[in-house]
């Protein structure tokens, strides 16, 4: 039966240009559309009349537990999903179906975990976070809400790459589009129409992830695709669970060091203001704008580099990359590029507020400039990732947040009077230094790995 499954995966037979962009695009479109969560529910809740600017900080300091509850599901996904697809490029489809089960099991167990956590101690860290006596009572009433759909949240992060490594990214993008429209048709709806403001908001994403959760488990456990959620593969297998853990760890520590860097940057900046909180919470969103698609193609490549590595196809494995970081380039330096020239209009997306705009528009420019180089970082890291090279994926993932971002954003600030001037800096000083590191960092080893006979590089128990 497998070698009949082999014969018929298109990841290994059809022609690379044309199968990343089948591949690639849907799960572009699918973080686009997840992009739309957070963009919609702060585009709406920032224009809430007399309350916007105050609502939109609390939406902003809420931010990076939302983070930490999607940093856990890319620890488990995010590892399993490539191991998965390695092992079913070397036709043991078993294997990745008993990895596919640990998976779900270890997101189900998290996910009550941080419910029952955050719930229990929302408003102390709240404020520990940055929230302000004006700003609490918006983020405490968000928060406390979208806890409730932890689990749809960490089966709908977590699972979903488990499609889209099958070669099912249109069920994979189906699926994250469900979930975004109905946010986008929910908001206005609960925000406005039931005058439920940041509640409704909160809501609003809870039931939208609540029906993209459900789509994904009806896929894993009907009779589509190669591999299938099992009850008896929900046992843990201890080696197992820690080889998924090595390979997600990459994608986690980028998600808890981005939560880390957005609570150093919301801590500092409450200092200088509300307003700044406010603009802050604008400029993670663009840089979101920028990193979440490039991430999105990274994820189509990474089945066809993936399998193609662990069936011995190494040109197949190349050329995808080569493609990858080519598309990543110009996009980033595109999207930058148009925010450069339109930082106005950029920012009335978010809050029609004067002074918010009078505020924000040359910070804008300045923080989000350093992004043009996140197409090579993307590309390269992502790689490492799909080869399976967990080690050094960890350290290109803490390198531009916790070794670059988040010093920088401590130290700038006290330096030259620079002030806030300083949080602006860190970003893309810190951006174009990790863009230069990891496609240096991946000229050298790429000779060992893409250029091998044999897939005999597979970190296994990194």
């Amino acid at each position: 039966m497998n070698e009949t499954v082999i014969k018929k995966n298109k990841l290994g037979t059809d022609p690379i240009p044309n199968l990343l962009f089948r591949m690639a695009l849907p799960t572009v479109l699918a973080q686009l559309v997840n992009l739309l969560y957070n963009m919609v529910d702060r585009a709406f809740v920032g224009h809430i009349a007399g309350t916007g600017p105050m609502a939109l900080a609390g939406l902003g300091i809420v931010l990076p537990i939302t983070m930490i509850v999607s940093a856990f599901a890319q620890l488990i996904g995010m590892g399993g999903a490539p191991r998965a697809a390695i092992a079913m490029g070397e036709g043991r489809y078993e294997k990745a179906e008993e990895i596919l089960g640990n998976c779900t099991c270890m997101l189900i167990g998290v996910s009550i975990v941080l419910f029952l956590f955050f719930q229990a101690f929302c408003d102390p860290i709240l404020m520990l976070f940055g929230a302000s006596a004006e700003t609490l009572p918006y983020a405490s009433a968000y928060m406390r809400i979208y806890l409730v759909g932890t689990f749809f949240v960490m089966v709908a992060m977590g699972l979903n790459a488990f499609i889209t490594n099958q070669g099912y990214a249109k069920t994979s993008m189906a699926a994250t589009c469900l979930g975004a429209v109905l946010n986008l048709v929910l908001d206005p709806i609960f925000i406005y129409g039931f005058d439920m403001g940041v509640v409704g908001a909160a809501w609003a994403t809870v039931i939208s992830q609540g029906a993209s959760a459900l789509m994904i488990l009806l896929f894993l456990t009907g009779k589509h695709g190669y591999i299938h959620i099992r009850k008896k593969w929900f046992r843990l297998k201890g080696s197992l669970v820690l080889s998924i853990l090595s390979l997600g760890l990459s994608p986690f520590t980028m998600g808890i060091t981005e939560c880390v860097v957005q609570l150093t940057y919301n801590i500092s900046i409450a200092q200088y203001g509300d307003l700044y909180v406010a603009l802050q919470s604008i400029l993670f969103s663009l840089i979101q704008i920028v990193w979440m698609p490039l991430n999105g193609f990274a994820q189509g490549a990474s089945p066809i580099i993936s399998y193609n590595y662990g069936a011995g196809q190494m040109d197949r494995a190349r050329q995808t990359f080569r493609l990858l970081l080519l598309v990543d380039m110009i996009f980033a330096v595109g999207v930058v590029g148009f925010i450069e020239v339109f930082p106005g209009a950029v920012l009335h997306i978010f809050s029609s507020d004067a002074q918010l705009h009078a505020l924000g528009i040359l910070p804008l420019r300045v923080y989000i400039i350093g992004m043009a180089a996140m197409g090579a970082q993307s590309a390269c890291q992502n790689t490492f990732l799909a080869l399976g090279q967990a080690k050094i994926s960890m350290f290109l993932a803490c390198l531009r947040k916790m070794f670059l971002i988040w010093p920088l954003a401590l130290i700038l600030p006290h330096l030259f009077g620079l002030g806030v001037w300083g949080l602006f800096l860190a970003e893309p000083i810190a951006d174009i230094t990790a863009g230069i590191v990891t496609f240096t960092v991946f000229r050298f080893r790429s000779k060992q790995l893409l250029y091998a006979k044999e897939p005999s590089s597979v970190d296994t128990n990194a």
